[in-house]
């Protein structure tokens, strides 16, 4: 099995904690399931991220709420990924390197009718795609020299969002003919708490690293500040949200 393919099943046996990766095998000299303990190298990361979402457009109209009076007061739901490389090991305290991510979300209401109460049956959309490039640093310390399995981290960086509208028939334009679909840059700030499932099974941790270099599985938590539209207040939409996060971490 090629190595990609070792680490996304290994991914996902990590996820579930099947039963069947504590198995070990036997031969005339008996069992040899941790021959081999010593864990793998390590150098990336990669989470899988879903969370609630409201951008922020409204902020920047004083006395009206465009978004609000198009798509209501619902949240929707980003969802995305972010793939680290751990560059740097500080020592024994935690690592810092580079992070790539993007999420996806989007929200669709009726489409109001121009001077009239009411909404038409065709839907309008709004699609919001956020990217970022950030530093990263983790201190796993505690969860590697200690029996409380905590890690924490802190992200800092650039992002952009591309976000666009669709009337029903493709992206839309207002009446001077201007297309509903932009680019708003900006920052990213976040921070988070990570559970490191390792330990629920020690021994299972430690095949799954053997046979597929995944080292560490966490749950994690974030809050996240997402301000998309900062560098041109006034000239583009402010796409960004502060909101929370959780998902999934793997590092090999």
């Amino acid at each position: 099995m090629s190595r990609p393919l070792a680490t996304l099943a290994g991914a996902a046996l990590c996820a579930l904690h099947a039963p069947h990766a504590l198995a070990q095998e036997v031969d005339v000299f008996g069992a040899y399931g941790d021959a081999h303990s010593v864990e793998s190298p390590q150098h990336f990361a990669l989470e899988l991220r879903l969370g609630p979402y409201r951008p922020r457009i409204d902020s920047e109209f004083d006395g009206t709420a465009p978004y609000r009076d198009v798509f209501g007061n619902k949240t929707r739901v980003m969802v995305g990924f972010e793939f680290d490389w751990q560059a740097l090991r500080l020592g024994g305290v935690g690592s810092l390197g580079p992070g790539f991510g993007l999420g996806y979300t989007q929200m669709s209401a009726g489409a109001l009718l121009a001077g009239e109460s009411g909404r038409a049956s065709q839907k309008t959309t709004l699609s919001i795609l956020p990217l970022w490039a950030a530093a990263v640093l983790r201190v796993d310390a505690v969860a590697r020299r200690t029996a409380v399995p905590l890690a924490l981290y802190a992200k800092a960086g650039l992002a952009t969002g591309l976000w666009w509208t669709d009337g029903g028939s493709g992206t839309s334009r207002d009446a001077d003919g201007v297309v509903g679909k932009g680019r708003s840059d900006g920052w990213l700030l976040a921070g988070g708490l990570m559970l490191d499932t390792s330990f629920i099974e020690p021994s299972a941790a430690r095949d799954l690293d053997n046979s597929s270099g995944v080292n560490h599985c966490y749950f994690f938590g974030e809050w996240m500040w997402l301000d998309l539209g900062a560098f041109s207040p006034g000239d583009s939409m402010r796409v960004g949200a502060n909101t929370w996060l959780g998902g999934i971490a793997f590092e090999f």
